[in-house]
């Protein structure tokens, strides 16, 4: 029988919010046996939000290491323990997300919270404060040796998603390593559904302007829980939580925008240019009912890209030119961070093209889903390199 694990968690933010790091340490209840240490770096966030992340990041270690033990959770944060016991209501929208994830994360497992004082919780706090003096993050897995009763470290973040991913500099060896721009990763996300993309029907800038519908507000919730787990777990652990978010200014993606920021506590921000592409006249319509109404204007607009849609609608050429000042705006004003970008496709697609430095085809061979996540990096205008592309495992 597996013996029981003893998690001892915390969290700490410089500023609440503000630096912020959450700390775990798992324990062998009957030989007291370091099992795991983990201390991440999560950006600027609240005390709060960083302890619940501590207990997330220290479940999921446990569901590796002895997913049938019962766990014994301690924390020095009555609020936490308080609300994961289920004696408390959770109001705050970061910390509801969060805990939705920590049960998913316990399954049908024995769990046990427990508050202990601030000076028994030493050893959590120690390692968040590592977190947060490093501004990285680390899971220290321990095991004993076949041969003898010692401790050896046997993992440090080894995922394979980081075997050959550099945290700093582009990762291929053919990519320059010279240079100077701070590094700064962009997850661009689509806005949610709309009734005119649940029609198929064109919607751009300057036309009817819709709100999320229903499904599109789920879609918006779906895709922050997945943000939540950025720099903490899942397939983006080994990116830097996200600081900032900057939204198209069009309904939608504010709107995406908003609740993404709700949920993981983050300021919103407009960028004028990141706008989806002007279809004009065309606006409403499906690309059938275009075809019909305007089969020679439609033609001639397929087949150049310095022609533009009926009624103020924006070429293609004049699209990207604007596109990609907004692109080189968001780079400059937040170098060096990692930012939340909600937008549409057609801009989506235009970062795309400059980071695989490719050219016009980029705007109809890439699929951009509602709520999707496509996850770039950006040395300045000297390097690139593209993590993801139209990620929907969160829908």
């Amino acid at each position: 029988m597996t013996n029981p694990i003893i998690i001892e968690a915390d969290g700490g933010s410089r500023g609440n919010p503000g630096s912020a790091g959450s700390g775990a340490i798992l324990l062998d209840s009957v030989t007291g046996a370091v099992l795991g240490e983990i201390a991440l770096y999560i950006g600027v966030a609240t005390n709060n939000v960083a302890e619940y992340r501590a207990v997330l990041a220290a479940i999921e270690l446990a569901n590796e290491i002895a997913p049938e033990a019962r766990l014994f959770i301690r924390m020095d944060s009555k609020l936490v323990v308080e609300q994961m016991s289920g004696r408390w209501k959770i109001k705050h929208d970061a910390m509801s997300e969060l805990s939705v994830l920590v049960a998913k994360a316990i399954g049908n497992r024995q769990v046990d919270f427990e508050w202990i004082p601030r000076e028994q919780n030493t050893r959590a706090d120690a390692l968040a404060n590592e977190a947060m003096d490093a501004e990285k993050s680390v899971v220290r897995k321990f095991v004993s040796a076949d041969d003898t009763q010692s401790i050896r470290v046997i993992s440090s973040l080894e995922s394979a998603s980081s075997l050959e991913y550099n945290s700093t500099l582009p990762s291929s060896v053919r990519a320059p390593k010279n240079v100077k721009s701070p590094l700064t990763t962009l997850i661009m996300v689509r806005h949610g559904r709309t009734a005119l993309t649940e029609t198929h029907r064109l919607s751009g800038r300057g036309g009817e302007d819709p709100q999320l519908s229903e499904l599109g507000i789920l879609d918006a919730s779906n895709v922050a829980s997945e943000l939540l787990k950025v720099g903490v777990t899942g397939f983006l652990s080994n990116v830097e939580a996200p600081s900032v978010i900057v939204s198209s200014p069009i309904r939608r993606t504010r709107e995406t925008a908003e609740i993404i920021g709700r949920q993981l506590g983050l300021p919103v921000e407009v960028e004028e240019d990141i706008a989806e592409i002007s279809f004009g006249e065309w606006d409403g319509h499906t690309n059938a009912e275009v075809q019909q109404k305007w089969p020679v204007e439609f033609e001639n607009w397929k087949g150049d890209i310095s022609i533009a849609p009926p009624g103020g609608g924006e070429s293609l050429e004049e699209f990207d030119k604007r596109v990609q000042e907004g692109r080189k705006r968001i780079l400059s004003k937040y170098s060096g961070q990692t930012v939340i970008v909600v937008s549409h496709v057609m801009p989506i697609r235009g970062f795309i093209k400059t980071a695989f430095a490719s050219d016009w085809p980029s705007y109809w061979r890439i699929s951009v889903a509602p709520c999707s996540m496509t996850v770039l990096r950006f040395w300045g205008e000297e390097a690139a390199e593209v993590t993801c592309t139209n990620y929907v495992g969160h829908q």
